[in-house]
């Protein structure tokens, strides 16, 4: 198959995409595909379908590694004056698929698939529609509480409310937990929102629950096993779900059967609501009376040596190079 890798993008998590279209774009080689991997901002000035930019832009192999810090994108934004690459929808159109390994901005709320939707383009994950409800924080949580599913209370945040602590401050539409914070005292919270408030959204401060971290994947309507995550120091945040040897994860997780059923049938109804299709992962907290809470659903999971989704599917008999090929499966199945 003819296959483009699209990864970066003008997003907080465009290292981690890097880092995911690499390793994506490596398998998908080994498995005999011709493939490109390229830069959402960069694009092909050189080419203008599938053919011509192969010539021109081939590689055998790809490396990246996720820094430990978050990306500072002020630098991108002068250097890049289109969030869309040049030849970017041409050479897209040419191909068999996309597989999108965007995180966040554009490639992962929504838009992007709107864009490949209008001009036929084949890709990987879910619908503009269900991206961009999935993106939304706030939107994501009111949908699957009015549907029965246990998520932590949560408020948005505005000047003057009185808040309730400990809390989880975050920004309503970013993700690798880049801009997320536990605060557990006021002077704590006035750090956390100020922080939040250069992700330019709305900031949605969350119960703090305490507990045990877990994930599950969704491959097609196939649910995967639980993969719990452990972080040595602190919370699951950035470092800690991209530097290797920063959380212990285990799958499958440590827990009984019972709630295992459980979980992941919150899993795949959380999964159906959002309309989600393709893959997804969702993720959950569980206290010390085993309540489990719904947290979020990512519709485009990390793709990195340290990612949950591999490691789930891994545990299933699943290799990397064949989920990315599993991935293209059942999103053209889909269509």
């Amino acid at each position: 198959m003819k296959i483009i890798v699209l990864a970066g993008g003008l997003s907080d998590e465009r290292d981690v995409s890097l880092s995911s279209g690499s390793q994506i774009a490596n398998a998908l080689i080994q498995k005999e595909h011709q493939v490109l991997l390229v830069d959402l901002l960069e694009g092909f000035p050189d080419a203008t379908d599938f053919d011509s930019a192969y010539d021109v832009y081939k590689k055998d192999e790809y490396k990246f590694e996720v820094p430990e810090q978050a990306p500072d994108l002020s630098e991108l934004e002068k250097k890049y004056p289109c969030e869309l690459g040049e030849n970017i929808v041409s050479v897209c159109q040419s191909a068999d698929i996309v597989f999108l390994a965007l995180h966040g901005g554009i490639g992962e709320s929504g838009k992007i698939q709107a864009l490949f939707d209008i001009y036929q383009i084949n890709y990987t994950g879910s619908s503009h529609k269900a991206s961009a409800i999935a993106m939304d924080k706030l939107l994501t949580k009111e949908l699957v509480a009015f549907h029965g599913i246990n998520t932590p209370k949560w408020q948005v945040y505005k000047e003057g409310i009185e808040v309730s602590l400990p809390c989880v401050v975050k920004p309503n539409n970013n993700g690798s937990s880049i801009g997320v914070a536990i605060v557990e005292d006021d002077k704590e919270l006035e750090k956390a929102i100020e922080e939040a408030k250069k992700f330019k959204s709305d900031i949605l401060l969350e119960e703090k629950v305490s507990g045990r971290e877990f994930a599950v994947g969704i491959l097609g309507e196939k649910v995967l096993p639980i993969i719990e995550i452990i972080p040595k120091v602190g919370f699951y945040d950035y470092k800690n779900k991209y530097q290797a040897g920063s959380a212990e994860e285990v799958t499958p997780a440590n827990i009984s059967k019972n709630l295992t059923q459980k979980m992941q049938e919150m899993a795949l109804k959380a999964h159906q609501i959002l309309g989600l299709s393709g893959y997804s992962r969702v993720d959950f907290m569980m206290n010390e009376v085993n309540e489990i809470f719904f947290i979020e659903a990512n519709t485009l999971p990390g793709m990195t040596p340290t990612s949950l989704l591999p490691q789930e599917a891994q545990a299933m008999g699943i290799d990397y190079g064949t989920l990315c090929e599993t991935l293209i499966s059942v999103s053209l199945d889909k269509k």
